[in-house]
């Protein structure tokens, strides 16, 4: 295996897995978030990798093979595991403004009646739980906290192997977006590409301008620390330039 798209959850990561499954010299997983490398199991007591390869079903055009599955930049295994499997990986990852991806993570949640709370609730109980356990199923700050997962990629792997697309560029501009990521893989772009914006859901409701305030303050150390790492201008993450519609969950 090739690539792997490897989060973050909610930001994108469907959209990327559809648009890469359209080029015919690309071949990805029958099951889309197989969490081949997330999963214990597949690594007791020995890596099980028949699970992975026997996953794929490529076509006769097929030149790269990858996998997308959005907790992998989450999990330190994961990332362990996939550096073991193939140092040469070449990964990619969408961060979306954390405020957001909470947001949207816990809209996700309710909606399949995985959450009780109320979003500044949920957070709190979040933070009291202990962000440092990386809960599993919610993680709604944890999984936000963008600096310490990039801190243990780049010590995993070479920045040339890696492409971080800021979700926000990914959701304006797609194409131009898409054309990077097939630069990056090095298969040439594909004009027949389309946008079939699956997995897009409707919000329960808004976010309103104290929760934003009160989650965006939050991350507001951790966002310094992302623009200082991958040197982008994140001032659109930040709470007096945020945007103020967000009806929708991509």
């Amino acid at each position: 295996m090739d690539f792997v798209v490897g989060g973050v959850q909610k930001a994108g990561t469907t959209a990327l897995h559809d648009f890469l499954r359209q080029h015919p010299h690309i071949a990805l997983l029958r099951d889309q978030a197989l969490h081949f490398f997330d999963d214990e199991k597949n690594f007791s007591p020995n890596p099980d990798y028949e699970i992975l390869h026997g996953n794929f079903a490529p076509g006769w055009r097929w030149r790269i093979a990858g996998e997308v599955t959005a907790d992998y930049l989450y999990y330190p295994q994961a990332l362990d595991r996939i550096a073991r499997y193939n140092p040469q990986m070449k990964l990619i990852f969408s961060l979306r403004n954390p405020a957001d991806r909470a947001f949207s993570h816990w809209n996700m949640r309710r909606a399949k009646n995985r959450e009780q709370l109320e979003f500044l609730d949920a957070i709190e109980h979040d933070r009291e739980m202990g962000i440092w356990r990386g809960p599993r199923g919610n993680g709604y700050v944890a999984r936000g906290l963008y600096s310490v997962q990039l801190e243990r990629l780049f010590n995993l792997f070479p920045r040339e192997q890696l492409l971080i697309l800021k979700f926000e560029d990914f959701r304006d501009n797609p194409f131009r977006e898409v054309d990077r990521l097939f630069d990056f893989l090095g298969v040439r772009r594909s004009p027949g590409i389309k946008d079939k914006r699956r997995n897009v859901g409707a919000y329960t409701r808004k976010m309103t301008a104290d929760e934003r305030e009160h989650v965006s303050e939050i991350f507001e150390e951790d966002i310094s620390k992302v623009e200082s790492m991958l040197r982008w201008n994140c001032n659109d993450w930040r709470f007096q330039l945020a945007k103020a519609s967000f009806a929708v969950s991509p």
